[in-house]
């Protein structure tokens, strides 16, 4: 349960130079500054009513009950369907380049039954390879569910977190603009989470390049959730806030900044263009995964094999 509260959103000057810098090494994938425009100044906002939120990532197992169930198809999976996920012929470019082959491509018969990570999939692994629709459809399912159960509180539904839910949630309870849950310190982060960091990619002899984090976090690619325990939870005990993979939200993304109420291209048909997506994931850079950073997702049908979905409790939104 995460209770009514205030917290801050947005990062700081200071924290937008630390993310481009040496030790963030965000400067190539960003844009020199860009992304990071996107996450707004500071300010202060409040989360009006107590939600529940997974502890974790849902995952390929609690997907695979959902789609065996209802047989239901993702968008990766349908006739044209497409996903991003690892180039394995691809060859690390020390040096951030931006030159072709890429580590990461459309695949088209790639999906969550099988990203590509170059690991065995497991049934803990978070479950990838799905879009928001999809997420969305999810949720509904699971609603219905434990409404014919008799197990769901009047009122409540089982959703996507909104923007700001979500930017509370992985701050744990912390009221600052601090880059992680546990505070500013990178060399903190040892044992909390899975981001670029000296693992060796699968069946090759080289890490991720760029920057990195200076030991290893045992996996180079996907982890399996709440893989680091105690140490992994932030303060309202939600593990893998950061890094892992990244985490869509409910809202419509806005370049300007994250907004308090959820945000929809049009409110009235609550609808949602380019999802938003928050946490960084197993391949980013330090200055990638920070409690501020927020992606704009290219469409309500688009997946990847580095993004991923928790749900909450809440009331309708």
């Amino acid at each position: 349960f995460i209770p009514p509260g205030e917290f801050m959103m947005g990062s700081t000057a200071a924290e937008k130079e630390w993310a481009v810098g040496q030790a963030g090494g965000a400067e190539f994938s960003s844009g020199g500054g860009v992304r990071e425009s996107y996450e707004g100044e500071p300010r202060r906002m409040r989360v009006k009513d107590g939600f529940w939120m997974g502890r974790t990532e849902v995952t390929v197992a609690q997907f695979r009950v959902f789609a065996d169930s209802t047989s239901f198809v993702t968008d990766a999976e349908k006739p044209g369907g497409k996903t991003q996920c690892f180039n394995r012929n691809w060859i690390p470019q020390h040096g951030n380049t931006g030159k072709p082959p890429y580590p990461w491509m459309e695949m088209e018969d790639k999906s969550w039954r099988d990203p590509n990570h170059g690991v065995v999939q497991q049934d803990n692994f978070p479950v990838v390879c799905v879009s928001y629709n999809d997420m969305k459809a999810f949720c509904a399912w699971l609603t219905e569910k434990e409404r014919i159960a008799g197990s769901l509180p009047d009122g409540l539904i089982y959703r996507l977190p909104t923007e700001a839910e979500w930017a509370y949630g992985c701050r744990g309870g912390r009221d600052d603009s601090s880059y992680f849950w546990w505070g500013n310190d990178l060399n903190e982060a040892k044992g909390r989470l899975n981001i670029s960091a000296i693992d060796f990619l699968p069946d090759r002899d080289e890490v991720w390049p760029g920057a990195k984090l200076p030991w290893s976090d045992g996996f180079a690619m996907v982890s399996p959730v709440d893989c680091y325990g105690e140490r992994g939870r932030n303060g309202f005990g939600l593990a893998d806030m950061l890094g892992g993979v990244w985490e869509f939200t409910l809202d419509h993304f806005d370049r300007k900044g994250g907004h308090e109420d959820v945000h929809y291209e049009d409110a009235d048909l609550r609808t949602v263009r380019s999802p938003v997506c928050r946490g960084g994931n197993y391949y980013d850079v330090p200055g990638n995964s920070r409690c501020a950073v927020r992606l704009g997702i290219a469409s309500a049908t688009y997946s990847d094999s580095r993004d991923g979905f928790r749900i909450c409790l809440g009331r309708p939104r």
